[in-house]
């Protein structure tokens, strides 16, 4: 894949790495490329860190700033990054958990029977898509999960006429609809799950993403490192 932005075109980037250990540097890697593809500059001249409210930030030394989020899973370190507008993503690594129960006790009760709905080997998924959707939604908002973040209603992951369709691919994608209610009217979420088939084969284990920003995009750029 051709790393370089195309001019004119709002195209959310996201960045795969891994990392035997040590999250931060792999972090601050990615988030150095991004800054060098997407503001147009040398690696080395990219500054990378977090702000006092321990939000990640990029930026060249014009002062020129690139919006970026940051998530880790296992070994996988993902960034993502987009020139026009806030962007937030957040991942989790698949596994058992006892999704009715945590859905009861922290989503909107409509999300929590939808989700008890779910045939009972896909219900860890389906709590996973809403969770990342939750969390990438309030990172790009600037709060994350902060005031009731996690009680923000997210579009049902299913269903014809919902407001999420399937697109054929490899795993699962999910293309959000643009007008979330709330604090996050105006959003839009894409959420992905499925195995390392979907991300190239470049991470090991299924992993569910979801990435969030303000207003429609023109598409989505996934990079491998």
């Amino acid at each position: 894949m051709s790393q370089s932005a195309v001019p004119g075109r709002d195209t959310v980037w996201l960045w795969f790495g891994r990392t035997t250990g040590d999250r931060p540097e792999a972090a601050r890697r990615l988030l150095r490329r991004a800054g060098g593809v997407l503001l147009g500059r040398a690696e080395a001249e990219i500054r990378v860190g977090r702000d006092a409210a321990g939000r990640p930030f990029v930026h060249a030394g014009d002062a020129a700033e690139l919006p970026v989020s940051v998530s880790h899973a296992g070994d996988a370190v993902v960034v993502a990054a987009r020139r026009a507008g806030p962007v937030g993503v957040d991942v989790e690594a698949c596994r058992e958990l006892p999704a009715v129960a945590l859905a009861r006790r922290w989503y909107a009760p409509e999300e929590a029977a939808w989700l008890a709905d779910r045939p009972a080997e896909r219900r860890a998924e389906a709590f996973l898509l809403l969770w990342t959707a939750k969390e990438a939604v309030g990172k790009a908002l600037g709060r994350g999960l902060r005031d009731g973040g996690l009680g923000r209603r997210m579009p049902r992951p299913d269903g014809p006429g919902g407001p999420l369709r399937p697109v054929p691919g490899p795993g699962c994608l999910w293309v959000g609809h643009p007008r979330l209610t709330g604090d996050a009217a105006g959003y839009r979420v894409a959420a992905l799950a499925g195995g390392p088939a979907l991300f190239d084969a470049a991470l090991a284990g299924g992993l569910v993403l979801a990435v969030a920003v303000g207003g429609p995009v023109d598409g989505v750029e996934i990079v491998t490192d």
